[in-house]
């Protein structure tokens, strides 16, 4: 049934997608508005940048046919959002996801071997304004060098270009500093706080998220890898750029100072496109519905744990 809904592509199903989320939304940040330093800017700021990357991740999937014509990682997306509800809580995270998003969509573009340099210099913009609001996005500058593996051409200035966009960042950066601080940096730009202590998921609730999200991570990249060979030989650079997504990604996750779920943000978009794909080729129906349905079970489950 949730299946067969999303399984052709229609304005309709964005709406679904969007009415959820945004309800989603509101049920998370419900308490934030006892707090006395509440804002409500901030709060429709979070909001409007959520929704954004949702059309973002629609226009990714659709422009560079990375899945066939449905709706399944819009869904998949907002399933996740659900999953890892703490997602929707910290505007300096939504931010950084959505600057890696407008970088992941012009790394994927470069199959279309137009504009190249242009594009790598926007990813390397993209992937630096990210780190300015979360420092660890910086390692997602390793999915450009993957990128260049791919689309080098022989061409020295393709392997400068990426860094020409950080140091633009940089200079903005400096000269924002000195005319509104009168300094280079402030101490607090670049300090790489981080943790491996995952005591923070010692709880039924916490290991069940963990378990089930895990699980369909390994399996998804597992299944990914095995059928990048039979795709077509001009996408598959751009399959292997998702899973180094997913990868770094994890990693993010991994060492991430704050370990409630909202560290996975970075997931959200290639291990949606990842799901979607493996959603598409079930030829089972039932299977399909069991499978989406514990995405939606998992949540639920959470709130009485």
């Amino acid at each position: 049934m949730i299946t067969a809904i999303f399984k052709k592509s229609k304005p309709i199903n964005i709406v679904v997608v969007v009415l959820f989320v945004m309800a989603l939304y509101v049920a998370v940040n419900f308490n934030a508005v006892s707090e006395e330093n509440y804002s409500y800017f901030q709060q429709l700021a979070k909001l409007f940048i959520v929704m954004f990357a949702i059309f973002l991740l629609e226009f990714i999937v659709s422009k560079n046919k990375l899945t066939k014509r449905n709706s399944y990682a819009i869904m998949t997306f907002a399933l996740l959002l659900a999953l890892f509800p703490k997602v929707l809580m910290y505007l300096h995270l939504i931010v950084a996801n959505l600057f890696i998003m407008f970088a992941l969509r012009r790394l994927i573009s470069l199959h279309s071997k137009l504009n190249i340099k242009k594009k790598l210099f926007d990813a390397g913009f993209w992937m630096a304004l990210a780190s300015l609001f979360y420092v660890w996005a910086l390692l997602f500058f390793v999915i450009i060098i993957v990128a260049l593996i791919y689309y080098w051409q022989n061409d020295i200035k393709n392997a400068v270009i990426p860094f020409l966009g950080v140091l633009t960042v940089a200079i903005i950066l400096v000269t924002f500093n000195i005319m509104m601080h009168g300094d280079y940096l402030q101490d607090n730009t670049f300090i790489p706080y981080s943790s491996l202590n995952f005591s923070a998921y010692n709880s039924a609730s916490g290991i069940l998220t963990l378990t089930i999200g895990a699980s369909m991570f390994v399996w998804m990249a597992v299944y990914y890898f095995k059928q990048i060979k039979d795709r077509n030989k001009t996408l598959r650079p751009v399959y292997f750029l998702i899973v180094w997504s997913a990868i770094i990604a994890v990693l993010v996750a991994v060492i991430s100072p704050v370990k409630d779920g909202s560290e996975f943000i970075f997931l959200l978009a290639p291990f949606s496109i990842m799901m979607s794909n493996y959603i598409e080729r079930i030829e089972e129906t039932w299977f399909r519905e069991v499978f989406v349905s514990l995405l939606i079970i998992t949540p639920l489950l959470r709130l009485v744990l």
